[in-house]
This record gives C-alpha cells, sequence and structure tokens, in this order.
C-alpha cells in the first residue's frame, strides 16, 4: 500500500468511526417490541473465527463511476426487539452497536450504488444505516421503506441514484387452509434511473423456517411465492422486455418449489436467472443458522432477460469479508451491472 492510500485509508477509518458512534444510542420512538424467534436462539453467540478471508481493498465511492454496484442483504434486525443471553432477555433493545458497526464497515468498503435490506425495523432505523453509511463516505439519498403484515420487520431500498417510480402489488393476501393472510414483508418495488438507464427492483423477504401456530410455513412461504411470481407476471405481460431485478431472502433452497415457481421454466421468455454468485473459497452459501450448525444458501439476485446482459458475472459474488460473521447470521451478495 502507498503513502497516499494509507492516508485515504485513515481519513476514511475516522470519518466511519465518527458516524458509527452514534450507532451507540439506542433509538427512540419505537412503537413495536418484536419478540425473539427462540430463546436458545437468540443466547447463540456469534462465532469468532467462520472466516479466514483477508480484507479487499476499499472500492472508490466515484460518483462519475460507470456501471452499477447492487448489493441485496437480511441485516439480521436492525431494529428493536427482546434480546439477550444466558437466559437474561431484555425487551425494547436494539441491535448491539459492535453488530452494526461491523455490518457498516462491510458495506462502506463494498460502495454499493444501490443497497436493497431486508430486516429494518423503522423508518427511523433506515435512516441511521444511511446516516452510518454517509459518515463512511457512501451517499445513498434516495431511500424507498415498504412492508406487508409484519409491523417490525420491513423492507428497504438506498440508492445513489433518484428513485423514480414505485408500486405497491396488485394482491399481497392469500387464502390457506380457510384462513385468510398477507405477506407478512410485502413486495418492494422500485426503478431508479441510472447512467441513462432504467431499472426496476423487487425486494422480497419470505417466511422464514420457523414453524408458526397459525399455519405450515412451507404452505405460506409457496403461498408468497406465487404472489411474487403474479406480480413479476403482470410487469412482463405489459412490458415484456422489462430491465428489473427480483431479490432478497427467499428462505429456501435453488430446488425448492418456492424457488422454481419464482424463477419460472427454464428457456421462457419469463424466466429469471441467479446469478451463480459464491465467495473467494467458491462456495455458495448465504446463511449460518448457528443453532443447528446449517449452512443455507437463502439469499438470491435474480434477472430477467432484458438486464441479464449487462450482469459483470465475474464481479459479481458473495461478500465474504471479515466483518461478515460479526454483523448478520447472512452474508450479503452482490451483482454489478455494466
Amino acid at each position: 500500500m502507498t503513502r497516499s492510500s494509507r492516508m485515504r485509508s485513515h481519513a476514511c477509518s475516522a470519518a466511519l468511526a465518527c458516524g458509527l458512534a452514534l450507532l451507540t444510542t439506542p433509538a427512540c420512538g419505537k412503537k413495536h417490541a418484536t419478540p425473539a424467534w427462540n430463546a436458545a436462539e437468540a443466547a447463540a453467540p456469534f462465532a469468532a473465527n467462520r472466516s479466514t478471508t483477508t480484507h479487499q481493498p476499499p472500492v472508490a465511492s466515484d460518483p462519475a463511476r460507470p456501471g452499477l454496484r447492487f448489493i441485496a442483504y437480511n441485516l439480521n434486525n436492525w431494529l428493536t426487539m427482546e434480546r439477550g443471553a444466558d437466559h437474561a432477555h431484555s425487551k425494547g433493545m436494539a441491535k448491539p452497536a459492535a453488530e452494526k458497526h461491523a455490518l457498516v464497515q462491510l458495506l462502506v468498503r463494498q460502495a454499493p450504488d444501490v443497497l436493497g435490506v431486508c430486516e429494518i425495523g423503522s423508518r427511523e432505523d433506515l435512516a441511521e444505516l444511511q446516516a452510518a453509511l454517509l459518515a463512511g463516505g457512501v451517499a445513498l439519498p434516495h431511500t424507498y421503506y415498504t412492508g406487508g403484515g409484519d409491523e417490525v420487520r420491513h423492507l428497504g431500498l438506498l440508492s445513489r441514484f433518484p428513485i423514480t417510480h414505485t408500486a405497491t402489488p396488485a394482491q399481497l393476501d392469500f387464502k390457506l387452509n380457510g384462513s385468510t393472510y398477507t405477506m407478512s414483508r410485502g413486495i418492494l418495488d422500485a426503478t431508479i434511473q441510472a447512467h441513462g438507464k432504467s431499472y426496476r427492483w423487487l425486494g422480497v423477504h419470505l417466511k422464514s423456517k420457523r414453524e408458526v401456530a397459525d399455519g405450515d410455513q412451507d404452505a405460506i412461504r409457496l403461498c408468497e411465492a406465487r404472489l411474487l411470481r403474479q406480480h413479476v407476471d403482470s410487469i412482463l405481460a405489459a412490458e415484456p422486455d422489462a430491465r428489473f431485478v427480483v431479490y432478497g431472502d427467499f428462505n429456501d433452497t435453488r430446488g425448492s418449489a418456492a424457488l422454481k415457481l419464482i424463477t419460472g421454466h427454464y428457456g421462457e421468455a419469463g424466466y429469471l436467472t441467479a446469478l451463480p454468485v459464491q465467495d473467494q473459497q467458491g462456495e455458495r452459501w448465504t446463511h449460518f443458522w448457528e443453532l443447528r450448525d446449517i449452512y443455507s444458501r437463502f439469499d438470491f439476485i435474480t434477472v430477467t432477460l432484458g438486464v441479464k446482459h449487462e450482469v459483470d458475472f465475474k464481479n459479481s459474488r458473495i461478500l465474504d469479508d471479515p466483518e461478515w460473521h460479526a454483523a448478520s447470521d447472512h452474508r450479503p451478495l452482490l451483482a454489478v451491472f455494466n
């Protein structure tokens, strides 16, 4: 590293440290508290050494930089909920500052132009993330925030480029075994203009693998997947060459019924190509369930034929920066568009 590179690195670190100091202050005005998924899971500590990868050089956050860097990321509850360890739990607790710090460090290093997130809490939580990124030198001034039946976990999009249009799917409710449900996190639908091109983003966070008392989790997730596919088909019916990206935490694997329903049939006009991203070691898992010691690929970025030819497949990957394990139980995905 040259002397000038070291100086830029130190300056960036100092600015980031100042911004992240704000993260130690508890968030205010939260109206809802989310119960822990499971007491044992909530108590499970982060593993200390899950990754042996080295730091990658930071990506320059240059407004004039051509192309587009998109990151899809499940933030692992950047929100207020019941948290604790060793059987001692407290309600109304924000995501720990150390986890926020690690998460922001990773994102600052990767300098996304567009960031799609799952498990963001309130609008204030999204603004907090936005401010922390700005303190680190990553300006994403345009945001969109939405959700579904879950009053606590939401979807968010942060963009360096203007958001020119947003839409709400025609249907977010479904019936299952005689009961009516609302898609828990809804479907984020936002369009941006970047470098003279239009990109439409469809973000989701489907039903988790965790069982619930009022329905089968697999069946619920399949119904949510069907609603997403219906929305995709409605867009393609009006605009067969539509340029859009469907991404998020699908909570299911590539060969599952839900994923097959979402992507469609290979070779057909409406097929969604799942980017074959991998980490620096050639591995493709994106989620680690520590309680069960299970590694899975639940997170995907898929694209229509209208934008597939612009994907830089060589530089699109799963981000395994050293901070990943301290930031979230998911690893973020990076898609680079030319």
